[in-house]
């Protein structure tokens, strides 16, 4: 167990998550400006981008580099900063930190240091979507990126299909219409979608429809822009069938696991003692034939 008090005195630095806006720039919060001229230096995703923000607001704190391409090198030099009493205030490109970025693994490092991290409320792309998408708003469930190849993107939704809560996705403009063609045959094609495009900036829009009208609005369209996508919960949802196998001898079902699910025979013989609530040597031993 352990027990983080954010605002007292600690003996080493604190490790801030700094909201930064999704495009309009007013969005920046006043104790997100305090915050980036407050601390020892800025881990940035991008620093020629943050750069930009921080020369807009007055900011001359220092920065370094932090993505996915050098967090097993960075990481620790950080951490080692944080502990000898350097705060740090951590910013992704846009939006909240650790949400499709690396930061979720350095806010476990520091968790494990014992250094305090401070979250900072702000812009969200996903949550502010949601709210004007008409979609239920909660319950939610925030997925992210799906997979690219058509094959595990299928898969993934085919898991998703029956989720009875609004899902939350964000997308390139580039692939968003394989995605919606995708939906529209796992998830039926008038499964309720909400497209936001744009958000917070000059050409902000939201595009409702089912999934098949979306779709088709898709491919006459020059999609631009960051995307976040919304499929409506499943108000019907498929109950999966449990498997009894009681048809089946003992060796039969050992047999049959190893077959279609690709056990070894250990494996199965473990599987099918708990599907048929038996020791497992009564098993091994109808298997073997004993």
């Amino acid at each position: 167990m352990q027990l983080q008090k954010s605002y007292e005195q600690h003996a080493c630095g604190t490790l801030y998550l700094v909201p930064t806006p999704i495009g309009n720039l007013e969005d920046m919060t006043f104790r997100a400006i305090k915050i980036l001229r407050e601390v020892d230096l800025i881990a940035a995703e991008d620093t020629r981008n943050t750069r930009k923000l921080l020369t807009h607001f007055e900011v001359d704190t220092p920065q370094i580099s932090f993505h996915e391409h050098n967090t097993q090198e960075r990481i620790p030099q950080l951490v080692d900063k944080l502990l000898g009493g350097q705060s740090i205030a951590q910013v992704s490109d846009a939006g909240m930190p650790s949400i499709s970025d690396p930061g979720h693994d350095l806010v476990r490092a520091c968790i494990n240091a014992n250094v305090p991290v401070v979250p900072l409320p702000g812009a969200n792309a996903g949550v502010t979507a949601l709210i004007a998408s008409g979609l239920a708003p909660q319950p939610f469930y925030f997925f992210g990126f799906l997979e690219r190849k058509k094959k595990e993107q299928v898969a993934q939704l085919e898991s998703l299909k029956n989720r009875e809560e609004t899902m939350i996705f964000y997308e390139s403009p580039y692939r968003l219409k394989e995605l919606l063609k995708n939906i529209a045959t796992v998830m039926g094609a008038e499964r309720q979608v909400v497209i936001c495009r744009e958000l917070t900036k000059r050409f902000e829009e939201f595009i409702r429809g089912s999934a098949e009208e979306v779709a088709a609005w898709a491919e006459e369209t020059e999609i631009r822009g960051e995307i976040c996508l919304m499929i409506a919960g499943n108000d019907n949802p498929e109950m999966p069938v449990e498997q009894t196998f009681d048809d089946l001898s003992i060796a039969e079902l050992v047999e049959k696991l190893m077959t279609e699910q690709g056990l070894s025979s250990k494996d199965a013989i473990k599987e099918t003692a708990k599907i048929r609530d038996l020791k497992k040597q009564e098993v091994y031993q109808a298997f073997h034939g004993f």
